[in-house]
């Protein structure tokens, strides 16, 4: 998901240029666009930054665990094949 910052930074952008005289809806509007905007993000199948670097971290420690599981088992399988 997009960060809320972004979205706030996009609102505020949108609401900068509209003319002075009309000020008064565009923070209503800026409030609205922000509003649909987290609301159709959430909708989307992604994952926060957060929760991937998270979901980075395991991968990395399963992968290190995996190659620390198939050395291990490389050197179980040759010492029961020098018993044979």
């Amino acid at each position: 998901m997009i960060n809320a910052k972004k979205i706030e930074d996009i609102a505020k952008q949108i609401t900068e240029s509209i003319p002075p005289g009309v000020k008064n809806v565009a923070s209503d509007f800026e409030a609205k666009a922000k509003q649909v905007l987290q609301s159709k993000l959430s909708q989307l199948d992604v994952v926060s930054r957060e929760e991937f670097d998270v979901q980075t971290q395991v991968l990395i420690k399963t992968r290190a665990k995996l190659d620390e599981m198939a050395a291990k088992l490389i050197e179980l399988e040759e010492k029961l094949n020098q018993q044979d």
